[in-house]
């Protein structure tokens, strides 16, 4: 995500069944017994202690949404999870918190359920013992209206919805497991009144037209946390080109901007091309732009398709040099983020430093605009960014109901120092051949910070672990290696929040 400023493998499945496994310990088990009451679970993410449920992997959704040619009337909406248990249950809690639940199946029989906080919870007919498959169906109402007090989920667009689900509001759209840790394939299904045109994650299937009404699929090939997916329901075009490789590259804009639009998206292959030169190949079947007429404040890397707001591109007070390098920074997130998906919250940096980083590099290489000046200008502004937001790898919390905070400047240009001052310890040459390793090792599954350093270590061959601890974890900003005059600065009066809250170069989440 970059804020913007306003004037089936079979090794990452079992990787993710351990992971739940660990999670799911002696004590949550004991919650979701029949004597237990109907409370909300979680995995213990620090930052979001509630989100996502122990007990289960889940291994595919399939989302059916039905659209009324309208926002102001609810979606009907089917969500089918197939999931993996890894522990003995009685009781199934999935995350879901803005519509009405009509009905529930547990592998074909009804069940019965009953909301907790921001939690369904389903009690099957019979229990669901460890090491089983099991299919839950909902049957529910998908509000496009805005949940009291969060943000995120559906978005109004000037003719239709798209999805901005992260970093926690998946479930505000449809029943879910809504922890990036838990991966999944998805197909999705959208029926949409004659002159509308629906675009989700992954390739199309064969439209079905039934009585002045559309229905489009779309099926991953990939896993995907549910925090990436995108549905986008409008009176839009769906523009098609050919990238790297052969590669589908499918743009969705407002029909009325298409000929405005047309030069940005002719950008994009030359810039996937440029991201396989410093990585490797691009990681999923398909990429393009979301183009929507929202005010958002930022832009998402939902995977495959990334969410922009139309400003971005229209509005000249953004230098072309700029939007390039936040249309790089969407993409880099395919890599990093989407493709190597952080294991807790905490593991945030890793996807944004990483995608501000690529951004940085870009705006060098294309636009003459020197990585070290930013840098620069990072590290004076770094212990300010660490008093206010947290170390990188250990950002402070987010106030209840504006989940988005997490999302601030020592995640962004902070993490992205964090990674310049590996280069210069380790060297070029080093650096970039722990990159292509880190995407080409955890391709379709999650990774940690440990993760991280521990191959930062194998790669250099040396023993990083006082570096990292340094940059990583604490308050102060450690000395820049190569460049000791490098100096923390004083802010000259206190931040507002609003200031806080903001990249020292807006961009993207």
């Amino acid at each position: 995500m970059l804020l913007t400023p306003h004037s089936q493998s079979t090794t990452p499945t079992r990787r993710r069944r351990t992971a739940a496994a660990l999670l799911a310990s002696a004590i949550s088990v004991c919650l979701v017994a029949a004597a237990a009451p109907v409370v909300p679970l979680g995995i213990g993410d620090r930052l979001f202690p509630h989100l996502g449920n122990p007990g289960y992997d889940v291994a595919s959704y399939d989302l059916s949404f039905t659209y009324p040619g309208n926002n102001s009337e609810p979606l009907r909406a089917v969500t089918t999870i197939d999931a993996w248990t890894t522990a003995d249950l009685d009781r199934v809690n999935l995350d879901f918190a803005h519509g009405t639940v009509q009905a529930v199946e547990v592998d074909g029989e009804p069940a019965q359920y009953r909301t907790a906080g921001e939690d369904l919870v389903i009690t099957p007919e019979d229990s669901v013992s460890d090491g089983n498959w099991m299919r839950i169906t909902v049957r529910h109402t998908s509000d496009p209206g805005p949940a009291k007090g969060r943000e995120g989920g559906w978005v109004r667009t000037a003719d239709g919805l798209a999805m901005a689900n992260q970093a926690d509001a998946a479930h505000l759209v449809f029943p879910c497991n809504d922890h990036p840790s838990d991966k999944a394939m998805f197909t999705i299904r959208v029926t949409a009144p004659d002159g509308h045109t629906a675009v989700a994650n992954g390739l199309p299937a064969p439209v079905e037209k039934s009585g002045g009404s559309t229905t489009w699929t779309y099926r991953t090939k990939h896993p995907m946390a549910t925090e990436l997916t995108q549905v986008s329901i409008g009176r839009s075009t769906v523009l098609h080109r050919t990238g790297p490789h052969g590669l589908p590259v499918r743009d969705v804009v407002p029909t009325e901007h298409r000929k405005t639009l047309e030069p940005w998206l002719a950008k994009t292959a030359g810039q996937i091309a440029w991201m396989e030169s410093k990585v490797g190949r691009y990681p999923f079947e398909t990429y393009g732009l979301l183009v929507a007429d929202v005010s958002t404040g930022f832009q998402l890397e939902t995977q495959t398709l990334s969410l922009f707001e139309r400003e971005l591109f229209t509005e000249p007070v953004y230098p072309s040099w700029y939007v390039e390098s936040i249309m790089v920074h969407e993409l880099a997130h395919q890599w990093f983020g989407n493709s190597v998906s952080p294991r807790t919250w905490s593991d945030l940096w890793l996807s944004e430093g990483h995608a501000t980083w690529y951004e940085a590099l870009y705006a060098e290489e294309e636009a003459g605009k020197p990585i070290r000046d930013r840098m620069k200008a990072a590290y004076g502004a770094s212990d300010r960014w660490r008093a206010a937001g947290g170390p990188p790898a250990a950002p402070k919390a987010p106030d209840p109901g504006r989940k988005t905070d997490l999302f601030r400047p020592n995640v962004y240009d902070g993490a992205a120092l964090v990674l310049y001052a590996l280069r210069q310890e380790i060297g070029r040459p080093a650096f970039e051949r722990l990159e292509r390793a880190w995407v080409g090792r955890h391709q379709d599954n999650t990774a940690t910070t440990a993760d991280f350093v521990r191959l930062a270590a194998e790669i250099s061959r040396r023993d990083l672990d006082g570096f990292f601890q340094g940059w990583l974890y604490g308050e102060k900003t450690p000395p820049m290696p190569g460049h000791p005059d490098w100096k923390p600065q004083a802010p000259a009066k206190p931040q507002a929040p609003a200031e806080q809250a903001r990249p020292a170069q807006a961009g993207a989440r």
